[in-house]
């Protein structure tokens, strides 16, 4: 059963979903935030033939961007109020092809500290109603309080 977390913030959801929407990348590419909780975010990419590489297949550009943004609203969702978050490292294994209609982030914090949160984000791929595994990753982010 996954970890339940509690949010430093009152307005931890209001939050997340004001700064998703201050996301140049996220709509440049179709990202969609699907599900925030505490300690959890879903995001998901369309399939669009303009974000794959020469075999047809999403870039792995595409999946560690969207892996990235999912694992970083998954750390901000329990961060004070005010923070911000950056990334400061992250492992990916591509395990398979990203081929499909829709790519789908699902990141857990595996370990919320005050300053650095660990996540893991899953990343499949639902192609014709079915869900296939297509890369891990392993991230850290960090608190960024503001001056």
């Amino acid at each position: 059963m996954p970890a339940t977390f509690e949010p430093r913030a009152a307005d931890w959801k209001a939050r997340c979903l004001a700064s998703f929407e201050q996301q140049p990348i996220c709509r440049t590419l179709g990202i969609e935030l699907a599900a925030i909780e505490p300690g959890f975010c879903e995001m998901r990419l369309p399939f669009r033939a303009d974000l794959t590489q020469q075999h047809g297949f999403f870039h792995a550009g595409m999946v560690s961007t969207l892996a990235d943004n999912a694992g970083g609203y998954a750390a901000l969702s329990l961060m004070p109020a005010g923070a911000e978050v950056l990334a400061v490292e992250f492992k990916i294994n591509l395990m398979s092809p990203a081929k499909g209609d829709v790519m789908i982030a699902r990141a857990r914090v595996v370990k919320p500290g005050r300053t650095l949160v660990i996540t893991q984000v899953e990343i499949a791929m639902l192609d014709g109603g079915v869900e296939k595994d297509c890369a891990l990753m392993q991230q850290t982010t960090f608190c960024v309080m503001p001056k």
